[in-house]
């Protein structure tokens, strides 16, 4: 399921496969929530803008339009009409955004619709059946997000309820894949570490969930208002416990240079919506630093947005015409930010590769971590 093709340092150059093909790691997942790229991306453009692994959420597609719906379109991969690798997401970090919605307890999580009021139930059994339904290649474990800052012994609780919460997602995902009628038997199941920024409670649930020989390993709770130091902090004080021969996964992050940054610290697996986010505001990543297509000094200009970069938008149309989309309010607008900042997160993520691959990746992060954070 992965192979490790080489290290430089902590950061790792890998291989992951699954039911849906291939996939060369460290990798972006680009966020279709919803089944879709918020800003008018379909999953077909996705491979074009070099898009390996599509992820989507089990809360909001439970929402709207239904898993058992989806289920009966033949999944999630032909409901969006996507052949590559699905990732989704076990709808626990949507819950911990519900904060005055939700009550938790030792079963699971009671809370109320966003979109109807409507009063659900979710709990690790749920959420299997949810994302087996949907029939992704890697369903995320139900667990529970805290705030941060938390009182410590809140934080405890909580690591240990969802430690006992991971095992039953195991046993329930083992035994829906048995079943004839599932639509993909070869689901893998990522187990997802908690304790907020305590590195002690950090690193004894790392201990706990490794017991459980699960396919991959996500690091969750962070960018959720840490510094940045408390992220990486927090990133190599996990590493170092987590199985070397399993897929890491950094949860909801983040900037180009938090990829970076987690890279060098040896994560293999990132999301985020903030490229597809941001260029719907005219925010553009490129490889000068964040360009604001929205200031006056572009209205101008007859260049692309980044003369290194091959996507479609900066091809064929200049910094002037697509500022005066965001300007005039245009639909066309949102759509160009989420194409050019997906393709770049996607091309940064092979540059990173190959940068592993040439024994380049601490050069390269010397050049461009802070570089790509710079306002242009």
């Amino acid at each position: 399921m992965f192979k490790l093709l080489k290290t430089e340092g902590f950061a790792r150059r890998g291989e992951f496969t699954c039911a849906h093909g291939k996939v060369q790691t460290p990798v972006f997942m680009n966020v279709g929530t919803q089944g879709v790229i918020k800003g008018g991306v379909s999953a077909p453009e996705l491979s074009a803008l070099g898009c390996q692994i599509e992820l989507s959420n089990t809360y909001h597609l439970h929402v709207r339009p239904g898993d058992e719906l989806i289920k009966r379109q033949g999944g999630l991969h032909k409901f969006i009409n996507w052949d590559g690798p699905i990732l989704t997401d076990s709808g626990g970090f949507q819950i911990f955004s519900l904060a005055k919605l939700r009550k938790i307890k030792e079963e699971g999580v009671y809370f109320s619709s966003h979109v109807d009021g409507k009063k659900i139930f979710m709990g690790p059994e749920e959420s299997m059946l949810i994302q087996s339904n949907l029939g992704s290649d890697i369903a995320m474990a139900f667990d529970e997000c805290v705030e941060i800052p938390s009182p410590y012994e809140y934080v405890d609780a909580s690591c240990e309820r969802t430690f006992r919460w991971l095992s039953r997602c195991k046993a329930e995902l083992d035994r829906l894949n048995a079943l004839e009628e599932t639509i993909n038997p070869q689901q893998m199941l990522f187990g997802i570490n908690q304790g907020a920024t305590f590195p002690d409670l950090r690193v004894r649930h790392m201990k706990q969930i490794a017991q459980l020989d699960l396919a991959g390993y996500a690091i969750g709770g962070l960018a959720v208002g840490e510094s940045h130091k408390e992220m990486y902090d927090t990133i190599e004080i996990v590493q170092e416990h987590m199985p070397k021969d399993k897929p890491r996964y950094l949860m909801g992050v983040g900037t180009p240079s938090n990829i970076i940054e987690a890279v060098y610290r040896g994560i293999d697996f990132f999301d985020c919506v903030m490229p597809s986010r941001n260029g719907r505001h005219g925010h553009f990543f490129t490889w000068d630093g964040v360009l604001n297509i929205n200031n006056a000094k572009y209205a101008e200009d007859d260049g692309p947005i980044d003369s290194a970069c091959g996507c479609p938008v900066c091809q064929n149309h200049s910094r002037a015409y697509v500022r005066h989309l965001f300007k005039a309010g245009e639909v066309l607008a949102m759509r160009f930010g989420a194409i050019h900042n997906l393709h770049f997160y996607n091309e940064l993520m092979e540059r990173i590769r190959r940068e592993l691959d040439l024994g380049n990746f601490e050069a390269f992060r010397n050049e461009f971590s802070v570089k790509l954070a710079e306002r242009t």
